[in-house]
């Protein structure tokens, strides 16, 4: 799901997929504004948008994690999940700060993958109020069943705790909890030192991993820009990581804009997704796909990524 404010982190999505082959046939988007259902139409994308369910869910971006803007998106995220799940069906939920590498779908359908109902990347946070899971409610992967159907549908129903507490995450860990406990909800969360499934804490944290990564020797299958505190230092990060595919022309525009100054119509893939990553350097301190020796540090007490 997507709003506005964040429709350039979905466009990029689509391009770096697209450049790497993926088939994004089987991805539903939930938009939750006219203007993101145009540009995800535009994308290739199946999307799902239903007005008066969306109204009240702001368009801009966030200005940092937790604010009300960021908190009053996060209704979205509880819808999209529960319709899917409540139809029946098993499903992938990601957000939109998100690059594949492999196609994730083939780790959760093969049939050695020891048999969870909920698979959850871990977040690397151990804060009070993300225990005893911290499960990243950005990243998961759900079975159909009853057990699901009714965890989904009370997160639903508790919905407004997420405007209490200012956090999304924080009820689901809390959810996830509950049902293990009263429900035998079997809950699988991925451990930080796995390879497959790396987000913030690693960008972050782990220059090693990130070194694989970024010179292609990692067994990574998606990369998740999370534990960022905004959209800016998001298109930053992936910039210099070699993962931003979106032109500068498509950044922060309407579809109809994009179509009157490309000449466009209807399909925005050709005029906004580049073949290649287009790399550009922001902080010396911060992993990156080349050396970015002339950049500023980010972090005080930072040191160069690269030797």
């Amino acid at each position: 799901t997507c709003n506005h404010g964040q429709s350039e982190l979905l466009m990029n999505f689509a391009c770096s997929a697209r450049a790497r082959g993926f088939d994004l046939k089987n991805i539903l988007v939930f938009p939750t504004d006219k203007e993101t259902k145009e540009l995800a139409d535009g994308m290739g994308f199946t999307t799902f948008y239903e007005e008066t369910m969306m109204a009240k869910v702001p368009k801009q971006e966030a200005q940092h994690y937790g604010d009300p803007i960021f908190t009053g998106a996060m209704y979205a995220k509880v819808i999209s999940v529960q319709l899917v799940n409540e139809l029946g069906y098993d499903l992938l939920f990601q957000d939109v700060d998100i690059v594949w590498y492999k196609n994730p779908l083939d780790y959760f359908h093969d049939k050695s993958l020891p048999e969870f109902d909920v698979y959850f990347q871990d977040d690397g946070s151990r804060q009070e109020r993300y225990a005893p899971y911290s499960a990243n409610s950005g990243f998961y992967y759900v079975r159909s069943n009853d057990l699901t159907k009714h965890l989904f549908r009370h997160m639903l129903y508790q919905a407004d705790l997420i405007e209490t507490w200012d956090s999304h995450q924080a009820l689901l860990v809390a959810l996830l909890g509950e049902h293990n406990s009263l429900m035998g909800l079997r809950v699988k969360i991925f451990p930080k030192e796995m390879e497959e499934f790396p987000g913030g804490l690693q960008y972050h944290r782990e220059k090693e991993s990130m070194m694989k990564i970024v010179k292609g020797e990692s067994k990574a299958y998606i990369f998740h820009m999370s534990w960022t505190n905004n959209k800016v230092n998001k298109l930053n990060f992936f910039q210099q990581m070699g993962e931003w595919y979106l032109k500068q022309q498509c950044i922060g525009k309407e579809a109809r804009g994009i179509m009157e100054a490309t000449g466009a119509h209807g399909d925005l893939i050709q005029p906004c997704c580049s073949a290649e990553p287009i790399i550009t350097c922001h902080f010396i301190d911060k992993p990156s796909k080349i050396p970015c020796p002339d950049s500023p540090k980010i972090d005080a007490k930072g040191k160069p990524f690269w030797p």
